[in-house]
């Protein structure tokens, strides 16, 4: 299956190049191998992986606006079929709804949604709380380029530009005229939402560069995708896997997965339950593991464990353990020693 995270991450190399970015060292200090990015059979980028590449790319092109202004360069087909989808949709309402449907295969930053009325269509982002908190400079520079990208693509289908009627998003001060050019929008609403509205009119609108038959293709092609994606591994097992590999971001609330998952967390709580568990008894069993690990590694204290596992006070960590094991973390930790 497409890594559409490491062809995103590629685009990204390739724009910073244009910004006169040495790319071995902005490689070099997020922790990333070029030759990774283009092999397949490489692991995926890690959440703090992807956070360091936008930081340092902002940091290394001296462009505190780099999100922005890399998501009005960048074309659809520059995120493979996904983007191919959308520019060979029928119509801009088309195109949206597709980017809609499949947006978590490129990133977790954000769900969209879609809201209609006679005179306006709002696209609006709505944001991974647990990516916000973990790097808040990375993750504006995310959602400045995604907001960037939706306007500035739909140029290319409609081969004219699209005038936005409102937007939101965090933005005031000496930065909101670059904001207003790139938006296009004099009424930009500072706001910790995220919203790109414009006129009804372009919902309808053709795109001119659409190949119907060929849309079929890609529409079943990228269908499959989101099947491997969402269906190919038990629900609690994607979800395990998650929770091991961001293990140094804590363990997230059930609404985080959620919004990582792109589901409801009714629906995320309904489908664990059909398979015989609770997302408590994974965060539970995904806590002990890692406690386990922690104390084991002897390099960090009780005390740190207890708060990376999300715990606020020692003495609720103090009784999940004793729960666990049928002994404190403190005298494992001091067992373990004594084995070593």
């Amino acid at each position: 299956m497409q890594d559409y995270q490491k062809l995103l991450a590629l685009n990204l190399l390739a724009y910073a190049v244009q910004k006169n970015t040495s790319v071995d060292e902005l490689c070099s200090q997020s922790g990333l191998e070029i030759d990774d990015l283009r092999s397949e059979t490489k692991d995926q980028l890690t959440t703090e992986q992807v956070n360091k590449l936008w930081l340092n790319a902002t940091d290394l092109s001296q462009d505190p606006l780099f999100g922005l202004h890399f998501g009005e360069s960048l074309q659809a087909t520059a995120l493979g079929v996904v983007g191919e989808l959308i520019r060979h949709s029928r119509t801009i309402g088309e195109a949206l709804n597709h980017a809609v449907a499949f947006a978590h295969l490129i990133t977790d930053a954000f769900v969209m949604e879609l809201d209609q009325s006679n005179q306006a269509v709002a696209i609006r982002f709505i944001p991974n709380e647990e990516r916000r908190r973990e790097s808040p400079v990375a993750f504006r520079q995310k959602m400045d380029f995604f907001m960037a990208f939706t306007l500035h693509e739909v140029d290319g289908l409609i081969l004219r530009k699209m005038q936005s009627i409102r937007v939101m998003l965090p933005v005031e001060g000496p930065d909101l005229p670059e904001y207003e050019r790139v938006l296009r929008c004099r009424s930009i609403q500072n706001s910790s939402a995220y919203l790109i509205e414009f006129d009804h009119k372009y919902w309808d609108e053709p795109i001119l560069t659409a190949d119907y038959e060929l849309q079929g293709l890609l529409l079943r092609k990228v269908s499959a995708m989101n099947d491997a994606f969402t269906n190919t591994k038990a629900l609690s097992e994607r979800i395990n896997k998650f929770l091991l590999a961001n293990a140094y971001l804590g363990v997230p609330t059930l609404d985080a997965i959620a919004a990582n998952l792109n589901v409801s967390s009714r629906s995320l709580q309904r489908k664990l339950q059909e398979e015989g568990v609770t997302y408590q008894q994974l965060t539970d069993s995904i806590r002990k593991s890692l406690a386990l690990h922690y104390l084991q590694s002897g390099h960090y204290p009780v005390k740190e464990v207890s708060y990376i596992l999300g715990y606020n006070e020692l003495s609720a960590f103090n009784r999940a353990f004793r729960r666990w094991t049928g002994t404190t973390p403190v005298s494992y930790q001091r067992e373990i020693k004594q084995v070593l």
